[in-house]
């Protein structure tokens, strides 16, 4: 009996902290440990705390933001109307990890920006470089278009064609 009562107590505090956001629980006065107090704008909570759901498209925007150059996975950015698959993209720079690297990566992407609007940039941390890449290509023949055409420029002379996985459009 006194086994059984116990399971029960052990189940009900589960079903409680299980109701308790994540950021509820972080916030918990705890003896001897600490206390961290949380100040950040409602939408951030809700989106920590799982409340918030925003669009892919929304996200893309949040993250690659309108002038900076986007460095994050490519996994993550995959929404409505586009897959994740194999394919190739052009490696416009790489660097060593240091914070001059990280710099010079982001500069590449923006200079590559100014020449090709249209296509997207990827700056990205591969333990231990900077690698800047270009474009979402289908094929190696739209990827060595692309290529001829920044060399004809005289702009990214070490751009070489990288296979990598894509965002390819439905």
């Amino acid at each position: 009996m006194k086994y059984i009562l116990s399971l029960i107590l052990c189940m009900g505090a589960l079903n409680i902290s299980a109701q308790q956001t994540f950021t509820d629980k972080l916030q918990q006065v705890a003896d001897s440990v600490g206390r961290i107090i949380l100040h950040q704008e409602k939408s951030i909570t809700d989106l920590v705390n799982g409340a918030l759901k925003l669009s892919s498209k929304k996200k893309q925007a949040d993250v690659v933001g309108q002038d900076s150059v986007a460095s994050v996975a490519v996994d993550s950015l995959s929404s409505h109307g586009t897959r994740v698959r194999n394919g190739y993209r052009i490696q416009v720079y790489f660097g060593d990890n240091s914070r001059k690297g990280k710099t010079e990566a982001r500069a590449a992407g923006l200079r590559f920006r100014n020449y090709f609007p249209t296509q997207r940039v990827y700056v990205s941390f591969v333990s231990p470089h900077w690698l800047c890449r270009v474009g979402d290509f289908q094929t190696n023949e739209e990827a060595r278009e692309i290529l001829r055409q920044i060399r004809e420029m005289g702009i990214f002379r070490e751009a070489v064609i990288v296979k990598s996985k894509i965002n390819a459009r439905i």
